[in-house]
C-alpha cells in the first residue's frame, strides 16, 4: 500500500527554473496493522498519513513514496523478515515506525548490517538505541515517563508504598524498573511486582488487581501496551472499587490513552499519569494538530501520545529529505542530519540527543477529569522541562553499554 506521489505546479516550475532534480524518496513504515494491537498501528499511521497530506509541498520538488508493511505480533517474530523485505525487495531509503520493543530488538542486527536508518515512532525499551548506530527514537524511553513518575508519586502524591503491575515483555520490565528506581530513591517502598500476561492478548485483570487491593498500597503503578489493555485496566480498577479502597491508579499515558479515554467512563477519573502528550495540551501546534485530525478522521476520533510521536517522526523524515535535497543514499549523512534535530510539534519542543540518538522532551503529570463539556480529558498538575532518558543518564544496566 503506497501513497500517491505528489508534484505540484510550483514544484515543477522550480525544477525548470533551477535545473534541480526531483527525487522520489521511498520509505518503509512498519506498524501492527492486524491482530489485537492493530489499534496501535492505527494511531501511528493516521498521524503519518496526515503529516504527509498537509506537508507534501514542504519538500518540493521531491516526493515521498510510502511502503507500508505489517510489523506482525508483539513478540517480534515476523519483524526481521519484514525489515529485510523492505531493505532488499522494496529498496527503501529508511524505515520508520515500529510499535513493539521486541520488533526493534529483533531487527537491530539487520539495520546495522544494511546501514539502514531506523526512525522509531513508539518502541520504548530504553536500551534499544544502544543496539545500532542507525537507530534514532522520536517517541520516548520507558524511563522518560516512569522514572519521574516514581519521584512524583513519592514526593507529591505522598505514596509511601506502591505495587507494580506490568505486561510481561521487555518494555513492561523496563518501565517498572524505572518507576522502582525513582520511587525508592525518593523514599518509597515497593510491596509487590506482578507480571500480568503478555501483549498478544488482553488477560483477565481481576486476580492481579484483587491481589493489589488486598495488599493495600498507596499507589498502583501499571504498565501495559496501551490500547485494549488500557481499557481492561481501568474497567477492572473501577469494578473492584480500588479508588474507594485508597489505592491510587498511576502510570504512563499508556493507561489512559486519548484513543480510548472517552469510553472509559467515571472509573478513569482521578487516574494520574506521566506523559509527554495529551490531546488537551494547550499549545498552538497541538490545537492545529487536533483540529486537522478531527477534520480528517471525525469528531469522535482522537490522536494520542503515539500519534503525536508518529507526527514528529514524519516531521524528522521530511527534515532529512529537505536537508539532503532528496539524496538519502548515504546512511551516515542521514543519521548525522538527525542528531541534534529539533522541532516544535504537538508535544511542544522535542529534540534528538546527539550522544544517545534518543528523544528529549517535556514531561507532565496529568490527572483525568470530567471537562465542562461532559467529556473526559486531562489537566496538567506539573511539568518537567526537557527530560532526557534517565536510564542512559544514570548508565543503568544495558543503558550503560556504548
Amino acid at each position: 500500500m503506497r501513497t500517491v506521489k505528489w508534484l505540484g505546479c510550483a514544484a515543477l516550475g522550480l525544477v525548470l527554473a533551477t535545473g534541480a532534480r526531483a527525487e522520489n524518496v521511498k520509505i518503509g513504515i512498519m506498524l501492527p496493522f492486524s491482530g489485537v494491537n492493530a489499534d496501535l498501528g492505527d494511531a501511528n499511521i493516521k498521524a503519518m498519513d496526515l503529516y504527509i497530506k498537509l506537508h507534501a509541498k514542504d519538500i518540493a520538488p521531491h516526493t515521498i513514496e510510502v511502503v507500508k508493511r505489517d510489523e506482525g505480533p508483539p513478540s517480534g517474530a515476523n519483524a526481521k523478515t519484514v525489515a529485510t523485505e523492505l531493505i532488499t525487495n522494496d529498496k527503501v531509503k529508511l524505515i520508520a515506525g515500529v510499535v513493539f520493543s521486541p520488533s526493534a530488538i529483533a531487527i537491530a542486527p539487520v539495520i546495522t548490517q544494511a546501514k539502514m536508518p531506523l526512525l522509531i515512532s513508539n518502541a520504548g525499551t530504553a536500551w534499544i538505541t544502544t543496539l545500532s548506530p542507525y537507530i534514532a527514537r522520536f517517541s520516548f524511553s520507558m524511563w522518560h515517563d516512569a522514572y519521574p513518575m516514581g519521584t512524583y508519586a513519592a514526593n507529591t502524591l505522598k505514596c509511601k508504598t506502591a505495587a507494580m503491575g506490568y505486561t510481561d515483555f521487555p518494555p513492561g520490565k523496563d518501565s517498572t524498573e524505572a518507576f522502582k528506581t525513582g520511587f525508592e530513591k525518593a523514599g518509597g517502598k515497593i510491596v509487590d511486582a506482578i507480571p500480568m500476561g503478555n501483549p498478544a492478548q488482553v488477560p483477565d485483570m481481576t486476580p492481579f488487581f484483587q491481589r493489589v487491593k488486598d495488599a493495600k498500597p498507596d499507589c498502583f503503578y501499571v504498565f501495559i501496551p496501551s490500547g485494549n489493555h488500557a481499557s481492561a485496566v481501568v474497567k477492572t480498577y473501577g469494578e473492584l472499587g480500588m479508588r474507594k479502597a485508597g489505592v491510587k491508579l498511576i502510570g504512563p499515558k499508556d493507561v489512559v490513552p486519548d484513543t480510548k479515554l472517552q469510553d472509559m467512563g467515571d472509573a478513569a477519573i482521578g487516574t494520574i499519569v506521566m506523559s509527554n502528550y495529551a490531546a488537551d495540551f494547550d499549545n498552538a501546534q497541538n490545537k492545529a494538530f487536533v483540529k486537522a485530525w478531527h477534520e480528517t478522521y471525525g469528531a469522535n476520533s482522537y490522536p494520542d501520545f503515539m500519534s503525536a510521536a508518529a507526527w514528529d517522526t514524519m516531521a524528522a523524515v521530511f527534515h532529512v529529505v529537505k536537508t539532503l535535497n532528496g539524496k538519502l543514499d548515504d546512511p551516515d549523512k542521514v543519521m548525522a542530519t538527525l542528531k541534534g534535530w529539533t522541532t516544535n510539534g504537538p508535544r511542544g519542543k522535542v529534540s534528538i540527543d546527539p550522544a544517545t540518538r534518543d528523544v528529549v522532551n517535556d514531561e507532565r503529570a496529568l490527572e483525568v477529569i470530567r471537562k465542562p463539556d461532559g467529556k473526559l480529558g486531562t489537566k496538567t498538575l506539573g511539568s518537567i522541562s526537557q527530560v532526557k532518558d534517565q536510564c542512559k543518564e544514570l548508565k543503568i544496566g544495558r543503558c550503560g553499554t556504548p
